[in-house]
């Protein structure tokens, strides 16, 4: 009788510790092994955004500008049709970096970033995920619908052939695609509305770091810094526009170490598997049953 009681109490047991481990499998700390593949993805999106197609180039180069590391080029963004024009024919690519033409590809792979970190963070905090990927990802919309660099582009191409009155015309044109987004007055809504949601969405998901174990405190508090000094942008455009440049700067430092971070932990979970506790779980299992077996009346 009493070794019947005893198999049965080390058999409940037993289901109980695995009730437990299956329960913190889906805990904060862990990231769901299905989407290996999104993992990999956004890792090499997140990577190549801190390398080669980072935000606000255009910031930077006005600040090396500034302190005279760099001597080519303006001191400051063209502030008329005429000096985009003139400055998109004698350095094209410096005059597209000033229009943001990077920003492009960069909210583009921000996009399969964010859309990774859903995926291994979603365990964490589904509702502010959730907000998160909708801030995101229509920020990243906003922008791709506002960005003018081409535009210019081919406007400067037609200007340099054009005589009198299409020069007019191809004046007020440039105007117009100026309105989106200009530097020196302010005007356009598009950018500076993407910027503010996909800023919220970055500092939404760092504080998410914080709840769970998948990416390092020191990542998430790489996320708060950049993002808030993003948000800090919208400050200096209030009190000080001249001043913008800077809090913009200094954002894009931490937001390529947060890249960096965040892409090399996305790649380890998508090549090593999302976390140990899945490891844990298996081997846990396996004992488990081992006990359960061992205990089964003869």
């Amino acid at each position: 009788m009493m070794q019947s009681r005893l198999k049965t109490v080390v058999v409940m047991k037993g289901k109980f510790i695995q009730m437990k481990i299956m329960d913190q499998a889906t805990n904060t700390g862990t990231a769901d092994p299905a989407y290996k593949g999104l993992y990999r993805i956004g890792a090499a999106a997140a990577l190549i955004a801190a390398v080669i197609f980072r935000r606000n180039l255009d910031a930077e180069w006005m600040l090396l500008r500034g302190v005279g590391l760099i001597h080519a080029g303006p001191t400051a963004p063209p502030s008329t049709v005429v000096g985009w024009f003139t400055l998109l024919q004698s350095n094209k690519l410096l005059g597209l970096t000033l229009l943001n033409l990077f920003d492009l590809v960069n909210y583009a792979l921000v996009g399969l970033m964010f859309l990774a970190l859903l995926a291994a963070l979603r365990r964490a905090s589904p509702s502010w995920m959730a907000i998160a990927a909708a801030l995101g990802f229509t920020g990243i919309c906003v922008y791709l619908a506002s960005n003018q660099a081409f535009s210019m582009l081919a406007l400067s191409q037609q200007y340099a052939t054009a005589t009198g009155a299409q020069r007019a015309m191809l004046l007020a044109a440039g105007q117009a695609v100026l309105a989106i987004h200009q530097n020196a007055s302010y005007a356009g809504k598009g950018i500076y509305l993407s910027f503010l949601l996909v800023s919220v969405a970055g500092l939404i998901i760092s504080a998410v770091m914080l709840r769970g174990n998948i990416f390092s405190k020191v990542t998430a508090y790489m996320g708060i810094l950049a993002n808030s000094f993003g948000l800090g942008y919208y400050i200096a455009l209030c009190f000080a526009p001249a001043l913008g440049f800077i809090p913009l700067s200094i954002s894009a430092i931490f937001l390529l170490l947060w890249y960096l971070r965040v892409g090399g932990r996305l790649w380890t979970l998508g090549s090593h598997g999302a976390s140990g506790a899945f490891q844990a779980t298996a081997s846990s299992d396996r004992g488990i049953s081992h006990m359960e077996n061992v205990t089964q009346p003869s």
